[in-house]
């Protein structure tokens, strides 16, 4: 699946309060995807604000004019995010999957009127052993002799 840009946005962005913030313009991509993020912060954002980021902690930290800024969240936050973001992405893979299935596949309509015999296959004289590997003379196939022209 592709998304392409409606356009961008410049927004005014902050980070911390009052008493230690960063405050920069930010250039935003907007698209129109169904996701659980609203804004997505990357590369350009963090060579602006200066940022190091720490996934393991979920942290980002700053150089603040007073002191550094570091802003957080915790885990299950991150999980609950990530477990919307699993199911949204998920029906949407499901959904273009079956209808890009349902134009390709023909439905299979049975023919209840042809009659098929079904036979079991046994060691006969239609049937002929053969080795799969002949250092092991008890690992054999039966294989059927004459096969119909079907």
């Amino acid at each position: 699946m592709q998304a392409y840009s409606l356009g961008q946005i410049d927004l005014l962005v902050t980070f911390s309060d009052r008493a230690n913030f960063l405050m920069e313009v930010l250039t935003f991509e907007v698209v129109e995807l169904l996701r659980c993020y609203h804004a997505i912060l990357g590369h350009p954002c963090y060579a602006k604000f200066m940022v190091a980021p720490n996934y393991t902690y979920l942290k980002l930290k700053m150089p603040g004019p007073n002191s550094t800024i570091t802003l957080g969240s915790n885990f299950s936050h991150a999980y609950t995010c990530d477990h919307k973001n699993f199911e949204l992405a998920t029906g949407l893979a499901h959904s273009v999957e079956l209808q890009k299935l349902g134009k390709e596949a023909a439905p299979a309509i049975p023919d209840y009127k042809e009659t098929t015999v079904v036979s079991a296959l046994s060691p006969t004289e239609e049937t002929k052993a053969v080795e799969i590997d002949p250092s092991y003379s008890t690992k054999m196939v039966w294989i059927r002799t004459n096969l119909p022209a079907e």
